[in-house]
C-alpha cells in the first residue's frame, strides 16, 4: 500500500512529508510503547500511535519507518514535526481511534508485521 492510500482511507491530514506520499509500506504496527515498536516492528512499515513526542520520531528513524499515523486527532508540536521532516518521515493525523485505524488498513489489505 502506498502512503497516499493510507491518508485517503483514514481521512487523514498530512502534517509533513507531502513529497513522500508515493512511498510503499509493507506492513503496519500499532503501539504506544516504543520499546515494543523497537522489538517487533519492521522496516518500511507505518506506525500507528497516540504518542506525539520526539521519541516516536527517533524510533521511526532507527527502524526506517515510512510514516507515522497519529490517532485520535493528535497533532505533535513543531519540534516533532521538524524532526520528522529532517528524517523524511511522513506524519499523518486522523480522528479515528487506534483500533479503527488498524481495522480500516487491515480491511484494505495492509497486514500487520506478525502476518507476514
Amino acid at each position: 500500500m502506498i502512503v497516499k492510500e493510507i491518508v485517503e482511507l483514514l481521512d487523514g491530514e498530512v502534517l509533513i512529508g507531502e513529497s513522500y506520499l508515493d512511498l510503499r509500506v509493507k506492513a503496519a504496527f500499532g503501539s504506544d510503547l516504543m520499546s515494543d515498536v523497537l522489538a517487533f516492528a519492521e522496516t518500511e512499515a507505518v506506525l500507528l500511535t497516540g504518542l506525539i513526542n520526539n521519541q516516536v520520531i527517533r524510533t521511526a528513524e532507527m527502524l526506517d519507518l515510512r510514516a507515522i499515523v497519529f490517532v485520535r486527532g493528535k497533532i505533535p508540536g513543531k519540534e516533532v514535526i521538524s524532526l520528522a521532516e529532517e528524517n523524511r518521515i511522513v506524519l499523518i493525523s486522523t480522528d479515528k481511534t487506534l483500533y479503527t485505524t488498524a481495522g480500516i488498513l487491515y480491511a484494505h489489505g495492509l497486514r500487520g508485521i506478525a502476518d507476514e
